[in-house]
């Protein structure tokens, strides 16, 4: 055989060999999808608690293992390491804005709205280290979260026009396959992106997505807007995880009484004035 046609054959082997694990996984993961639960309407069934197993509350970006502000908590107030959720791990700051971002981390032990029992608002809700449940009908979808008590309703066919900033937003929902695709906008200014100091403005529009893995696991993905903070759009991703126990279930985390001392106890009136 000519040396040239050797060649060409070598090189058409190790294209295909190339591709064979594109093709793979390509298959493999619409094997994934095709396992995952639907609803009477054909739609991607989501109902059930969800929860993320990660350290995005602490910090959305990597960072190593630190001690906490708290001495007397010791290891237990310490912050665990995380590799981080964000996509290039770059948060693109306007200048001014990043050193706002300084500002919060410095305070954060008393400026964290977690703190506060304030709502988590979106995305931060979704990463929190406690479940929420998803409720899907083919008009509307209910997520309801662990923490606060928080709620937020999906509109997925008319969605009324929203009637003020709120902490969770107005949400409007879509399909795109078999991709919940949620348009989030009218969140007030009060909530952090986690406990690191990461912030945002009113001018916030979060776009999410919420697309299955597998009968029990969903990838996660918050694209992040706010042109009076970041300089360009950036995202968030992450799996979530289904909760499988026969028993689970949302249990109560209103934190308003825990705080009231933290926040109102100076206000108290002190005997004998």
């Amino acid at each position: 055989m000519p040396v040239r046609l050797q060649r060409a054959f070598i090189a058409v082997a190790i294209a295909t060999a190339a591709t064979i694990p594109l093709f793979a996984n390509l298959i493999a993961s619409k094997a994934q999808v095709s396992q995952a639960r639907r609803t009477a309407d054909g739609k991607a069934d989501l109902n059930g608690i969800w929860q993320a197993l990660n350290t995005a509350n602490w910090d959305l970006q990597q960072h190593a293992a630190q001690a906490g502000q708290v001495v007397a908590l010791g290891a237990v107030g310490a912050v665990p390491a995380g590799l981080g959720v964000v996509e290039g791990n770059e948060i693109p700051y306007l200048p001014d804005a990043a050193a706002k971002k300084k500002e919060n981390f410095d305070r954060r032990l008393t400026a964290d709205p977690e703190v506060k029992c304030y709502l988590p608002g979106v995305p931060r809700a979704t990463y929190m280290p406690y479940p929420f449940q998803i409720v899907q009908t083919p008009n509307y979808i209910l997520m309801a979260y662990e923490y606060a008590g928080a709620t937020r309703t999906i509109h997925m066919d008319k969605a009324p026009p929203s009637p003020a900033d709120s902490w969770m937003g107005h949400s409007v929902g879509r399909w795109q396959g078999d991709t919940l695709v949620v348009d989030v906008t009218s969140l007030n200014d009060q909530t952090w992106f986690d406990r690191a100091g990461n912030f945002h403005s009113d001018a916030l529009h979060v776009i999410e997505r919420y697309t299955p893995l597998g009968p029990d696991a969903l990838t996660y993905e918050a694209t992040i807007e706010d042109p009076n903070v970041f300089s360009r759009p950036w995202k968030v991703s992450m799996p979530l995880y289904r909760r499988l126990e026969k028993n689970a279930q949302l249990l109560e985390f209103k934190c308003v009484e825990f705080v009231e001392e933290l926040m109102y106890g100076h206000l108290r009136k002190q005997p004998g004035k």
